[in-house]
This record gives C-alpha cells, structure tokens and sequence, in this order.
C-alpha cells in the first residue's frame, strides 16, 4: 500500500515539477479541439404530423376498400423520399438558390436524402422530420430551411396523394375510352353486316333480329320452359301425395260412432294412467267397447259424415293452381317447339343464309356484350376516381404543422467543448509524466533504494535564495495565470455558443 501512495506522489510531483509542459500541451490540445468542435455545422431539425383518413363507407361501396388506401399511402410514403421528389424539394428551397450544375444537384439531393426521414407511427399517422446543418448558411438560416424542408415534404405528399391519384385514374379512363370507341366502330359496322344480309335475304329478316336469331333464341326459351315444366310436375305429383294422405273429414266432437269411439280411447288411457292392469274389469269393458266401436265408426267415415277436413280443401285449391302451371307450360312448350321447326326448316332451305346469318348474329352479340362492359366499367372507373379525389381531398390533415426550430439537435456543443477541456488537461498532465519517464531521476529516497539496491542515509532538500524564490512564486503566479486563462476561454467559448442559440431563437 505504502508503495502505491509513493509512486502516486511520484507522479503527482513528476507532473507539478513540469507543469509549463503540461500547460503547453493542455493549451494547444484545446485550442485543436476547439477549433474543430467549432467547424461542426449546427444540425437543426423540424418536425410535423400528418394524419390520413382511411374509413369511408361510400368509397367502399364503389369498391375502394380500406386496404387499398392503405397500399396507395403505403407507396407513396416509400416514394416520398425519392430523388425526383427530393430534387422537388432541393428546387423549392433557398438550397437550390446556389447550385448551378447537375452535379451539385446530385449532391444536394444525396446529402438531403439522409437528413429526410418519413415514419409510419400509426396506420395512418405519419412523422415527417427535417434536418439542416449546411455550413455555407447561418444558424438562423438553416433553422428556417428546416422548416421549409418539412413544408415542402407535406406539400408533396398531398400533391402524390390527390394529384397522382387523379392523374392515374385519367389516363385509365383515357385507355377505357378508346377501347370503347374502338369497340363502337366494330359495333357499327356488325350491324351494317347485319342489315346487308337482311336486304339481300328478307326471308331471313322476317322480325325482329333474323329467323337463325330467333331460332336461338327459341331453343333457350326451350330450355328454360322444359326445366320449369319439370318442377312443376314435381310439385305436382309432391301435392298429390299429401292429398292421398290427407282424410276429408274429420270426426265429430259429440255425438255419433266416431265421437263415441273417442271418448272411449280416452276413457281407457285414464284407467291406464291411473295404473290399472289389462285384467281389470273396467279395463276389460272399456277395451270391448272400443272395438265394437271400431266397425260402425270406419262406416260413418266412409259415408262422408263428420265435419270437413279444411286442410283437404286448402291441398285441393293448392292442387288446382299446380295443375294450371303445369298445363300452361305443357302449352308454351308446343308453341315453342312449333317455332322450333318453322325456323329449322326456313333454315334447311336456304343452309348457306342461316350458317351466314347465325355467323353475323353471334359476331354482333360478342360485340354488344363488350361494348357494354366497357361502358359500365368506365362509368364505374369515373365515379371511383371523383371518389378517391373528392373525398380523400377532406381527410389529408396536418396535426402538427412544420416547426421552426430554436436551438440545434447536434452537436452538443457545451459538452464537446467541455470534452476539449478535459482531454486537454488530461493530455497536459500525461505528457508531463511521460517526460518525467524518459529522464533517469528519484522522486523519493525510497525509489532510489530499490533501483540500486543500496541504503540511503539521507536527502538534501533544495535550498533557494530569497532572489529564486521571489522569481519561483512570479513564475509560479504565471502559471496560474495561464491556467485561468485556459478556462476564462473556455467560458467564453460556451457564453459565444449560447449567445447564438439566443440569435436563433
């Protein structure tokens, strides 16, 4: 222990007995360091949010659906940050007032491309931050550019967000437009197709569309009318079977054979509920009574008394109208297959016409039927596209506008210029104590005992005359001078760095 406190105060006096070196190197590392804590640029940086809208029941109706705003913004907050939006911007600041080539361009961009950041907080939320720290412009300057950065970003994404959107549905509708009007004129001349054959065979034309057309068209109302014949001859034989089932009187609630056989069964499932046995004389009276009961009850059935069943007369009625659709099929199917044959055979006289005609009709039908897609779907592209650009024109929101910022994000000055001060007297002191190594000398008696091995009877301690000792405390008044100076610099260097951020704000 005793020997780590000696070569501490060892080195404590190898520093102090070359203090002016050590001054000499705390100063000029300090004045190095400040000197380059005072080339770096200030950064500052402005900051904005931006909300976007995305539920809308009307756009989803026309089948924008959430998900699809959500890619639209998706993509453009990727491509925000582009070079040809980031020129935009190096064009629509005080940036793009000193660049006069493309190179510079490209330079300017490159640097800006790293001092943009756009971050989805939320789905719908977006960060936009902004920084500047061009060392050709003034603090307040660069604040103010900052904020302009952060504008011009926001600007853009509304632009990319209405604007781009518009601008794409126009040049789809501009495509379905001409599609349409292509598909017109091919319609057009089908139908002139169509009235030059009709001219030249009127035996074909005879109504509306041709015989081969309405030929087609017969054997499709063909088979429509064959499948709802058969189902309703299904329902048909259905409500046969319930009427088969189905008694057309009900018996009576009082009186006759049938009441009489009733209220005999009752009375026989009371004795029973009551737990008497099958060998009971009541049981035994009441079971012959029911089946001399039986014989005239079935006979009273027959001969149709009792009350009517209304159930029956619903079935009957239900019945009749069955019965009516079935025939008035049965009746358009003959009509139709009489057409059927009248057309064959205007066809199997003429083969050529009808093959022709046939030809014509089915070219003009797939025609029609493009044509008319393309026009809904442009009607439906048009209403999508006022949708998306009027609607989502009220939902772009700035939560928080571009903040102009009073006092730079990086560096931290005071603390590097503080960093500075410590290195620089931590460097002082070690290049002091590294001189003290190189030179062969002892601190102390009991350094010198262990590096020769022998005993020291003593030391001489170092006698000054009053003239050396005068010019020792100037010398020493010097130093401290030196010192101080060192540190006033130092707060004069951090009161200069606050006095600008004051000028900023």
């Amino acid at each position: 222990m005793n020997s780590i406190y000696e070569e501490a105060l060892a080195a404590i006096h190898s520093v102090w007995h070359r203090k002016w070196l050590a001054l000499a190197v705390a100063w000029a590392i300090c004045l190095v360091g400040w000197l380059v804590v005072a080339l770096i640029p200030n950064t500052y940086e402005s900051q904005a949010r931006i909300f976007i809208q995305l539920d809308d029941a009307l756009a989803e109706q026309v089948g924008i659906g959430v998900a699809d705003r959500k890619r639209d913004i998706e993509r453009i907050r990727q491509t925000l940050t582009s070079a040809v939006n980031l020129e935009k911007v190096v064009r629509g600041t005080p940036i793009g007032d000193r660049i006069e080539s493309p190179k510079q361009m490209e330079a300017a961009v490159l640097a800006l491309a790293d001092n943009v950041k756009v971050v989805n907080e939320q789905d719908n939320l977006f960060n936009i931050t902004a920084q500047s720290n061009d060392g050709s412009f003034s603090d307040a300057e660069n604040a103010r550019i900052a904020q302009q950065i952060a504008q011009k970003l926001i600007d853009i994404f509304r632009e990319e967000n209405l604007a781009g959107n518009r601008g794409e549905m126009t040049e789809t509708l501009e495509f379905v437009s001409g599609q349409l009007a292509q598909r017109e004129k091919e319609l057009e001349a089908a139908e002139q197709r169509r009235r030059d054959f009709e001219q030249r065979h009127p035996e074909m034309a005879d109504g509306a569309g041709g015989s081969m057309q309405r030929l087609e068209a017969a054997r499709q109302e063909m088979r429509g009318v064959e499948g709802d014949l058969v189902a309703a001859q299904s329902a048909l034989a259905a409500i046969d079977g319930q009427l088969g089932g189905t008694p057309k009187t009900l018996p009576g609630a009082s009186g006759g054979a049938a009441g009489s056989l009733a209220r005999a069964e009752a009375d026989l499932s009371a004795m029973r509920a009551r737990g008497l046995t099958d060998n009971h004389p009541d049981v035994i009276a009441a079971r012959n009574q029911i089946a001399a009961l039986k014989g005239p009850a079935a006979q009273e059935e027959r001969s149709g008394a009792g009350v009517p069943n209304p159930a029956y007369s619903t079935l009957l009625s239900i019945r009749a109208d069955r019965a009516a659709n079935v025939q008035a099929m049965a009746a358009r199917r003959a009509a139709l297959q009489a057409d059927i044959g009248q057309f064959t055979a205007q066809a199997l006289d003429n083969p050529e016409a009808a093959a022709e005609a046939q030809k014509i009709n089915r070219d003009y039908d797939v025609l029609k039927d493009q044509y008319d897609k393309l026009l809904q779907d442009r009607e439906e592209l048009r209403l999508r596209g006022e949708i998306k650009s009027d609607r989502e024109a009220v939902k772009f929101e700035v939560v928080d506008p571009p903040t102009t910022p009073v006092k730079p994000t990086a560096p931290n000055r005071p603390l590097l210029l503080f960093g500075v001060l410590v290195a620089g007297l931590a460097g002082g002191a070690a290049a002091a104590f590294g001189v003290g190594k190189l030179r062969n000398t002892f601190a102390t008696t009991s350094s010198l005992e262990r590096a020769t091995g022998l005993p020291v009877l003593g030391a001489v301690s170092q006698s000054l005359t009053s003239a050396a000792r005068r010019l020792r405390r100037k010398r020493l008044k010097l130093w401290y001078a030196g010192g101080a100076a060192l540190g006033g610099l130092f707060v004069v260097l951090l009161a200069v760095e606050f006095i600008q951020r004051g000028m900023v704000a």
